[in-house]
């Protein structure tokens, strides 16, 4: 299952962290607790361009140490960039991915990596059970994943992040894949590899603040709608198609009422409101083409995904 990148690792864990300076101390010491189960491991912790004192910890506390990796980017590129990163250095035979926040608990890992090889699968993704936390984010996360599997060409599972443990026959896929946007969780499902769950509750975060603002968020939706679903650019034609039909037998039925009750259609107000909406509907149907527009020309200039700034431990 491995090839020629594997040195002999069972297992390696990639972490992406940015501005974690508060959970670290108590990531590292809950990842500690845990090698010895995990055997002939690596641990790659990828510092996303971290502003705070991330870095000097990552520097002072695993310096030297055995199983750890780090990579450290040059600026902030983003989650899914630093679990690509992550993907692309590990040499392990399984690849697992988990948070830096311990809001995926690492105990998990081995009930994973037993279930893979117990049910002869290649991917086993970790699925939300019970999420505590803002309430409105979890209404958002769970419409997010029940919209995307409406709409997705492929079928990507329910309320499963990135917590995974993956063979290297998939790893080596996913980092063989060429688009700059990256959704890792809809690549890991694109492979079509055989694939099962594994349930568990999701703790609220109790160190630090949440770095997935709305707006990143929102980014991340929108890679996973535009990366795989074409429905999108489809609902254009059906919605221009039905205003159209809709304005058609108006017109109609405004004629037939002229023609048989001099029936005077007035008033500019309701005019002017036919207007707004329509202009609004065509301005979503173009950010709709332009997203995919856009996602075609940030593949056209073909940059790389993530710029390494140095790595310690390799």
């Amino acid at each position: 299952m491995a090839d020629s990148k594997t040195k002999n690792l069972d297992l390696s864990i990639v972490i992406p962290v940015y501005n974690e300076e508060a959970v670290l101390p108590f990531l590292i010491e809950r990842l500690d607790k845990n090698i010895p189960s995990w055997g002939n491991c690596e641990i790659i912790l990828v510092n996303d361009g971290s502003s705070d004192n991330t870095y000097n910890i990552l520097k002072d506390s695993l310096g030297g140490k055995k199983h750890y990796k780090v990579v450290h980017f040059t600026r902030n590129f983003g989650h899914q960039e630093a679990v690509s990163a992550g993907l692309a250095e590990s040499s392990g035979n399984y690849v697992s991915i988990m948070d830096g926040d311990l809001q995926d608990p690492p105990e998990l890992i081995n009930q994973m990596l037993d279930k893979l090889k117990n049910e002869n699968t290649e991917i086993v993704y970790a699925v939300r059970e019970r999420r505590k936390g803002n309430i409105l984010k979890r209404f958002f996360y769970k419409l997010f994943y029940r919209i995307l599997r409406k709409l997705s060409d492929i079928k990507i599972p329910l309320d499963s992040g990135d917590f995974c443990i993956m063979s290297r026959l998939v790893v080596d896929k996913i980092n063989s894949l060429p688009e700059h946007n990256r959704f890792v969780r809809g690549l890991r499902s694109w492979t079509g590899y055989k694939s099962t769950s594994i349930k568990y509750n999701r703790e609220d975060r109790t160190i630090g603040k949440a770095k997935y603002s709305i707006s990143k968020l929102f980014k991340l939706a929108l890679d996973g709608l535009t990366g795989f679903s074409t429905i999108p650019l489809r609902l254009s034609i059906y919605i221009g198609f039905t205003i159209a039909l809709l304005s058609f037998l108006a017109a109609i039925v405004i004629l037939i009422l002229r023609i048989t009750l001099a029936f005077n259609v007035s008033g500019w107000a309701s005019l002017i409101l036919v207007v707004f909406f329509m202009g609004g509907v065509q301005l979503l149907l173009l950010g709709v083409v332009g997203e995919y527009i856009a996602r075609i020309y940030t593949e056209s200039q073909n940059r790389p995904v993530y710029v390494i700034k140095e790595k310690d431990g390799f």
